[in-house]
């Protein structure tokens, strides 16, 4: 029962937040969303600012979780790549109530030092998850430069969504990523590893994956938290 009434309280500091578009909510807006006591609320989480860091804990394990399962789906670096921006731009996650509460949770980042520690977490992981591949792909540099575009790209289309005079669909938002990542792509000499992988001759069978089986989700393993 514990872990059922966490979720739900969880659940509710999301759309509560979402609803109000910033962290300026009480336990008890939480706790009458999730049909709930205050005073069970503070017994499961203490205080309104651990509820809250739970919920962007959660948000951060869905996250991680969809882009895992999207990575192991994938079967060559590019289709990688469009796991990750599909993943990003999942219906959960581009949510009105989800989008609102990460913007909420960006502004507390400049009072929160937690609360930042947490954003940095997110934005390394999605760099990481997109170097990985764009490496096998582009010289260093340039995959580099690649990434931390589309990395750039991603959160600021969510930002474009948060405007409700001016929302941009799953659909178009993906879209308008690999357009980014085609354009580059194109443009671009291949790495090494992409020209070696494309000229080698197999010796029987399909050819291999460019990432080891046993790498593939090294680049998806978040920081240690302190």
């Amino acid at each position: 029962m514990e872990p059922l009434r966490r979720k739900a309280l969880v659940d509710a500091a999301l759309r509560v937040i979402g609803d109000h578009g910033s962290l300026a909510v009480t336990m008890s807006d939480i706790a009458r969303q999730a049909g709930v006591s205050p005073a069970l609320a503070h017994h499961y989480f203490g205080s309104k600012e651990q509820l809250l860091i739970e919920t962007i804990r959660s948000l951060l394990r869905q996250l991680r979780r969809d882009t895992v399962a999207a990575l192991r789906a994938a079967e060559t670096a590019r289709a990688r790549l469009s796991a990750v921006i599909r993943v990003s731009f999942h219906a959960d996650q581009f949510a009105p109530e989800t989008i609102a509460a990460w913007l909420a949770f960006y502004a507390e980042a400049q009072r929160s030092e937690e609360t930042r520690r947490f954003l940095v977490i997110y934005a390394r992981r999605l760099r990481s998850n997109l170097l990985a591949d764009l490496k096998t792909l582009l010289p260093a540099d340039a995959a580099e430069r690649v990434a931390e575009g589309a990395a750039a790209m991603i959160d600021g289309l969510y930002i474009r969504q948060s405007l409700k005079s001016a929302p941009i669909g799953i659909e178009a938002s993906i879209a308008l990523t690999e357009d980014y990542l085609n354009a580059l792509l194109a443009g671009a000499s291949p790495s090494p590893q992409r020209v070696k992988a494309e000229t080698a001759a197999p010796s029987s069978g399909p050819a291999g994956h460019l990432l080891p089986r046993g790498r593939r989700d090294d680049h998806i393993e978040p920081p240690r938290d302190k």
